[in-house]
């Protein structure tokens, strides 16, 4: 059940490995952290579960469908503090061969899945660092566009790359969405460059909040990340943003806020392509 007035969010940032047992370990404390201040919707990074060598993916993934040991410890985070979570990038179990699915699991803060979006847009690069990530070959690309009922109102589904793609926004936007969640594992050589910039850009042309819960710091090898996880307002104002090393950022989303923006300037409803 939505609310009409400001409800309080938080974006978790971690530096996720091989280590499942530990990065559940984390995911669990900071959604907790995020929680005892005051946030009543937590989004976890891309990758939350497992940031390893990209074949390990494969032997991580569960089934949505079944109540697999990755999944339990999410419904165990989500009860215990008593909030709606964002699982950002859910290894999730394919029927091809080698493949898993990026999935974006929205669940209560009972345990249950309200809703999944399968990542799109997949990150296939060859980065001039020596960084190449190849994310189609292990990963099953999704097709479907995604909103979730969240206390705020309407949540758009969304994982990393596909931030570089502002028509899957327009849908979201066109579904209802008030607020965007962007969970990533932005890499270092790209995230410095761009990140700050792609996040106000999609709070500021679809006058939604964004909420970018974000990986941070070495994994393995070559495989760094940005950081600064942050939530944006509708303005495009940063208003909340984490510093170096894990931790959360919590800010209200205020659905009248969005509601007077997209009154005072009504870029969406002088659209011409649609």
């Amino acid at each position: 059940m939505s609310e009409s007035g400001p409800v309080m969010v938080g974006v978790v940032q971690m530096t996720s490995t091989g280590d499942v047992d530990a990065n559940m370990r984390t995911v669990h404390a900071l959604i907790g952290e995020a929680a005892e201040r005051g946030a009543r919707l937590v989004s976890v990074p891309e990758c939350f579960a497992y940031l390893g060598p990209e074949e390990g993916k494969i032997d991580v993934a569960e089934s949505l469908d079944a109540d697999g040991p990755i999944l339990q410890r999410c419904r165990s985070a989500a009860r215990d503090a008593r909030v709606d979570v964002v699982y950002g990038g859910f290894w999730e179990k394919s029927e091809t061969p080698g493949k898993v699915r990026n999935a974006c699991v929205y669940m209560r803060s009972d345990g249950s899945i309200e809703a999944v979006y399968r990542k799109i847009h997949l990150f296939d690069v060859d980065l001039a660092d020596g960084t190449k990530l190849l994310e189609s070959e292990t990963v099953e690309a999704g097709s479907d566009v995604v909103v979730a009922s969240a206390p705020f109102g309407t949540l758009g589904l969304s994982v990393c790359y596909d931030l570089r793609f502002p028509e899957l926004y327009r849908r979201l936007v066109d579904a209802g969405a008030i607020a965007l969640a962007i969970p990533a594992a932005f890499t270092l050589t790209t995230g410095k460059d761009h990140w700050h910039i792609l996040l106000r850009a999609r709070a500021i042309e679809q006058q939604c909040y964004v909420l970018a819960a974000a990986q941070t710091g070495h994994h393995y090898g070559r495989r760094w990340s940005y950081g600064h996880a942050l939530i944006a307002d509708p303005w495009g104002t940063v208003i909340a943003e984490c510093g170096e090393g894990e931790g959360v950022a919590v800010a209200p989303v205020d659905p009248a806020y969005v509601a007077k923006v997209r009154r005072s300037l009504p870029s969406l409803e002088h659209r011409r392509f649609r």
